[in-house]
């Protein structure tokens, strides 16, 4: 985890780490300002969003647009926000019509809700999963359905480091990795990730894995595809965050061999 106000781009350029869990769209900024991004991107971790859309009651014939009005929990970091507002266009809802509201990170949206603040929230597993366990909340959608394939999350490093022999087996290690989590039982992925989350019952953490393995976040190939790239750019478009199209091969790197 990247120290209390360093990002884990300032690891990779001071050499601290070698990888870093970041998003395609972190180098849309310094495009923006006509600089070349510090880091590539050259692996996928979810090629879908991770967020849930939790209710009050359970709507298994839920609509978006059941969302006009109505006070919801958005997390306001700018990619979450981003895909959220594309989510609502993608399902015909104009995001205006809703009244969004920003509580914070995870843990104080979390503790809003459950003190009865809101209509609806907007979380990255396993807090939904968390709420639906705990009878605060029921999960209504996911914003992967909603949205589809796009470039959401990714691996990053320096283009130094890419060409490392280190890098070569890394990468290696992690399609093994990857292959494993998206064929295993829930449960043994459950059980052999338990440490990273602490004070998360089992269940949910066991119904969070098998809920992104059903949705397709975690795909096959490890590549960031092209169209998964271009998906980005028009979600980031259209919350008018970028002003013109970045070239893939100035964010995107291949795997290494």
């Amino acid at each position: 985890m990247a120290p209390a106000g360093q990002s884990a781009i300032a690891g990779l350029l001071d050499g601290s780490i070698h990888v870093a869990q970041s998003a395609p769209s972190q180098g849309f900024g310094p495009l923006e300002q006509g600089r070349t991004p510090p880091a590539a991107h050259f692996a996928q971790i979810n090629e879908k969003d991770g967020f849930f859309l939790v209710g009050r009651r359970a709507a298994p014939d839920f609509s978006w647009t059941a969302l006009a009005g109505r006070r919801v929990l958005v997390d306001h970091g700018q990619q979450p926000m981003a895909m959220f507002r594309y989510a609502c266009f993608k399902r015909g809802l104009d995001f205006r019509s809703i009244v969004a509201i920003d509580a914070g990170a995870t843990p104080a949206m979390v503790d809003a809700f459950a003190r009865g603040e809101g209509d609806y929230i907007h979380l990255q597993g396993p807090a939904p999963q968390q709420l639906e366990h705990d009878g605060k909340g029921h999960i209504v959608a996911s914003l992967a359905d909603a949205i589809g394939p796009c470039a959401f999350s990714s691996l990053a490093a320096t283009r130094a480091w890419l060409a490392s022999d280190m890098a070569k087996r890394f990468m290696r290690a992690y399609r093994a990795a990857r292959a494993w989590v998206i064929a295993a039982p829930p449960t043994e992925v459950a059980q052999r990730q338990a440490h990273l989350f602490p004070g998360i019952d089992p269940a949910v953490l066991t119904a969070t894995i098998a809920a992104y393995q059903t949705l397709g976040n975690w795909s096959a190939h490890v590549e960031i595809t092209r169209p998964a790239f271009e998906a980005t750019l028009d979600i980031f478009q259209h919350a008018g965050l970028i002003t013109k199209r970045h070239r893939y091969d100035d964010v995107i790197a291949a795997p290494p061999a």
